[in-house]
């Protein structure tokens, strides 16, 4: 999961270095991912009203349930 967010983040930013993926909390049932880009690529992980990560945390979702987890994204 933290290899997909990755992936599809560093292909919508700028600046593809400055993509930071990290398990904050793992445990049984729920999985949280914290992502970090640069401060001017902000806008390309949001999306219009949200929409690119709404579409990155459905994503993430799928993925859960196919393993019996709970998944969210942080956009820090």
């Amino acid at each position: 999961m933290k290899e997909l967010v990755e992936y599809v983040a560093k292909e919508l930013v700028d600046d593809p270095s400055q993509v930071h993926v990290r398990v904050v909390r793992n445990s049984r049932a729920l999985v949280v991912l914290e992502l970090r880009v640069a401060p001017d690529d902000m806008g390309r992980i949001i999306g219009r009203n949200g929409r690119v990560a709404n579409a990155i945390r459905s994503l993430l979702q799928v993925m859960g349930e196919r393993r019996g987890k709970r998944v969210t994204l942080d956009i820090v």
